[in-house]
């Protein structure tokens, strides 16, 4: 098929307010948070329904064409960047809340919706949907599920694929098939949790049924002030091996603490070294008996501060801190990279004492915000992108900091995925026969490899270096 009549019949399908061909129009879509690398696609399709995806990726596939699927763009590692893909297709335009059954805390959703939309549509009848990313203003339901998304309330409530029941995936053929359903367990391979995580590369996700909860009946939000990131992460340790099990547990450092300050003034004190928010929730006599002994932990660990919210809008605030925090960095340098590791929470304290080391060796100013609960760090590596020695020593740093988190024994991430960022540092993890095996895996849904091609799996030769011993170290 000609590329002129490809665009035609792409046209024919979604209208021309669903097709975007302007140069301007399309770099808008040259790169998701991750801007160290950047590709503008040659063709931007926005369907409006599962049908309309159906056609789409149909004449795509007869015309032997990949494409990449994009949800908001607000992912941090590229996997939508469409490097070796010419057509991109966006779900935008799929943002209805289709069913909300509130008695058996279901809702099914088009992949567009908002994260946080699908909160504020069950608010009326006291229910919220959990994961709840930084970016979940913005971030779609269907980007979540190709990354599998977390946030501050995984560490008790779990990531994504804990909330979705079920999902309709388009393949790459353009066949629409739906995997799990309305009920919590289905017979057979879990066929539904093999694509979340899977980054677009079986296919697009253009529907899902969620499971809700039942909004608690309490909670406590305690902001504990540290004179060091060291004294916060034992103060984590004390509160996770006392049995105690918060909602959250989100920790700031000193340079992130300070740039949210200055741009938001939600009241930090200038000195802190650290910063620890904590959230508990539930039934009120256990929210009140956790909360007072994630106080006495913190201080015992040395805190010089405890405040608590007293109010709705003072719990609103001290998050709204927390998931602005990168917003704020923007006052720190014209760039910044947000790299995605995990390591037990046990090796919090070492693997910021090595991001130290990684910083000043590269030299480069590396903030420090993550899910301390559950050992998910979220380095911020300062940089400017107009001086192309600075972005070498900060991709370098990136390298060297995910090294450490798997010989910690960790990941190389806990939610942003790997996308084209970390592709050279999957065999840190996985063997060469491990990865056939997923690639293997993965061709059952593509076997064209069409996709998102380019995603998750090095290419021979193309890996830093090969897998290597982890440490063994107690969860």
């Amino acid at each position: 098929m000609q590329w002129a009549h490809l665009r035609e019949s792409l046209r024919t399908v979604v209208g021309s307010e669903g097709l975007i061909e302007p140069y301007e129009a399309r770099k808008v879509y040259e790169c998701d948070g991750y801007t160290l690398e950047r590709a503008v696609p040659e063709l931007v399709v926005l369907p409006a329904s599962t049908a309309e995806m159906c056609a789409v990726v149909r004449l795509l596939h007869r015309a032997g064409v990949p494409f990449v699927p994009r949800g908001a763009g607000t992912g941090l590692s590229g996997g939508c960047l469409p490097l070796e893909a010419p057509v991109m297709i966006g779900t935008s335009r799929m943002r209805r809340i289709l069913e909300i059954d509130s008695l058996n805390r279901r809702v099914m959703v088009e992949a567009g919706v908002a994260n946080l939309e699908v909160t504020r549509a069950v608010t009326e009848f006291g229910l919220h949907y959990a994961p709840d990313p930084s970016s979940q203003a913005a971030c779609s339901i269907g980007g979540n599920i190709a990354e599998n998304s977390g946030g501050p309330h995984t560490l008790k409530y779990g990531v994504t694929t804990n909330h979705v029941l079920g999902l309709e995936l388009v393949l790459p053929d353009g066949e629409a098939v739906w995997l799990g359903g309305w009920v919590d367990d289905v017979p057979g391979y879990d066929l539904r949790g093999f694509v979340i995580g899977s980054e677009g590369t079986c296919g697009i996700v253009t529907r899902a049924i969620l499971r809700l909860l039942r909004n608690p009946e309490a909670w406590q939000t305690i902001l504990a002030v540290f004179p060091s990131v060291a004294a916060a992460t034992s103060a984590v340790s004390a509160v996770i091996a006392a049995g105690v099990v918060p909602a959250a547990l989100e920790l700031m450092d000193r340079l992130i603490v300070q740039a949210v300050e200055q741009a938001y003034h939600f009241g930090f004190p200038a000195d802190a070294g650290a910063v620890l928010i904590a959230e508990v929730d539930g039934h009120s006599a256990a929210v009140q008996a956790e909360a007072e002994a994630v106080k006495k932990l913190c201080l015992d660990a040395g805190a010089t501060e405890i405040r608590s919210a007293a109010t709705e809008r003072e719990r609103a605030e001290l998050w709204k801190s927390r998931k602005r925090a990168f917003g704020a960095v923007g006052r720190l340098a014209p760039n910044y990279c947000t790299q995605d590791g995990v390591v037990p929470r046990t090796c919090l304290p070492e693997i910021l004492q090595r991001i130290v080391a990684i910083a000043e060796r590269y030299r480069l100013r590396v903030g420090n915000v993550f899910h301390a609960g559950d050992g998910n760090i979220h380095p911020i590596l300062l940089f400017d992108e107009r001086d192309p020695q600075e972005v070498r020593r900060v991709l370098e740093a990136g390298r060297e900091i995910l090294a450490a988190c798997v010989e910690l024994g960790g990941s190389i991430t806990g939610e942003h995925g790997v996308g084209v960022e970390k592709i050279a540092e999957m065999p840190l993890l996985f063997t060469p026969q491990d990865l056939i095996v997923m690639q293997a895996l993965r061709q059952v849904f593509d076997p064209e490899q069409r996709s998102n091609p380019g995603k998750m799996f090095p290419s021979p030769g193309g890996c830093v270096e090969v897998a290597r011993p982890r440490r063994q170290v107690p969860v």
